[in-house]
């Protein structure tokens, strides 16, 4: 057996170990599932997908700051795939609620530039534009991601009326910045 397969079998066994854990997770009491993951995180403190699920229990249970640095360092140490997109959705949506919206905007942007098929991460970076004051933007990026990706005989039709009223609703944000900043 090669030293690659090893690690192998190992990451496949702890990733195993972590479905177990969050299959019985009950999201109204995440004290046991933070302590089933705290072992877990001391054997692999470097282990991407150990990070974003120990910061999603933490975030899950109210810890916001904590999550927040968990997060970061679970997209440093190179989660991948749908799990970075989760995560950076996570992690937006955590910094929104922690009142860091320019910061939340920022990473939405990040996100939205690698996965930009992603109607979650649009949701919620229209959550975030909206605590930014920036609500006819924020109304507009809804619309858009209706014509984008919903299928629809009543709304197929008017869709290039829905991304016209979306590009005049964000202008209205647009000129009411320019406004304020004379």
């Amino acid at each position: 057996m090669t030293r690659v397969t090893r690690e192998t079998s190992t990451t496949r066994e702890l990733y195993d170990e972590l479905d177990r854990i969050f299959a019985a997770r009950d999201r109204d009491d995440m004290a046991p599932t933070i302590a089933a993951l705290l072992p877990l995180h001391a054997e692999h403190p470097h282990d991407a997908r150990v990070l974003y699920e120990l910061a999603g229990a933490y975030d899950t249970a109210g810890d916001e700051e904590r999550a927040l640095g968990l997060y970061e360092q679970a997209t440093a140490e190179g989660l991948e795939g749908d799990l970075r997109r989760r995560c950076y959705l996570q992690h937006g949506s955590t910094l929104r609620n922690v009142g860091r919206v320019e910061d939340s905007l920022a990473l939405f942007a990040q996100a939205r530039t690698e996965f930009p098929e992603s109607a979650a991460l649009g949701v919620f970076e229209s959550l975030s534009l909206h605590a930014a004051g920036r609500p006819s933007t924020a109304l507009a990026s809804v619309l858009l991601l209706l014509a984008d990706h919903v299928e629809s005989e009543d709304l197929d039709r008017y869709k290039p009326a829905v991304r016209g009223n979306a590009a005049y609703l964000a202008s209205l944000d647009e000129a009411s910045s320019a406004a304020a900043a004379l």
